[in-house]
């Protein structure tokens, strides 16, 4: 008899089940509608924060991170236990390969030479799978669950993108991205860690 594959188990098991709690509501950035708590794995998980990505004066996507606890540094985020998802939506169009490349440049500027080193097997899937799809147009979505025992899981556009990146390793570098000493955005970053919201800039 076949053993069921993961993704199999992952849909039967609703490893990606996004109802929602009874009484979850809503919060609006820069548009966009991002629940308040969600179900990663059949845990429940918050949002820690969230905010917009800016380029310049340009908005160029939003992101939400939820962990099992609310966690206000850095450090308290990587401690957290069980799932966590960063997600993603497009508040502009973009060049796929050209966001994998930023997200990787993000984790390099982020980690020691070393440490990056043991992960560019996983960095150069990941930077291919977004070359895959070209391009990500305004209202697009992807998220990065880590799910405990799975590993790190990407889902573009709702379809579960190859087999999880199973380091931990990988997974906080990714938040690192956003949450390392070097962050993708310095506003951003306190909005993730529940200290701003950023939608619209002064």
């Amino acid at each position: 008899m076949r053993t069921p594959s993961w993704r199999a188990l992952a849909l039967a098991g609703a490893l990606f089940c996004s109802g929602f709690p009874a009484g979850a509501t809503t919060v609006d950035v820069a548009g966009v509608p991002l629940e308040d708590r969600i179900t990663v794995a059949g845990k429940p998980l918050v949002l820690n924060g969230a905010g917009v990505r800016y380029k310049a004066v340009f908005q160029v996507y939003t992101a939400g991170l939820y962990l099992t606890a609310k966690a206000d540094t850095p450090e308290g985020v990587l401690a957290s236990t069980g799932p966590k998802r960063i997600g993603i939506t497009m508040l502009r169009d973009i060049d796929a390969s050209e966001l994998g490349k930023l997200f990787s440049r993000g984790m390099e500027d982020n980690m020691d030479r070393a440490a990056f080193s043991k992960l560019i097997p996983g960095v150069m899937r990941m930077s291919q799978i977004f070359a895959t799809h070209k391009k990500l147009n305004k209202g697009d979505t992807f998220t990065v669950d880590w799910v405990p025992g799975t590993g790190a899981v990407l889902t573009v556009r709702g379809q579960i993108e190859g087999e999880p990146f199973k380091e931990p390793e990988f997974f906080d570098a990714l938040l690192r991205i956003w949450l390392g000493p070097k962050p993708a955005d310095w506003q951003l970053k306190d909005a993730l860690l529940g200290k701003a919201r950023t939608g619209n800039r002064p």
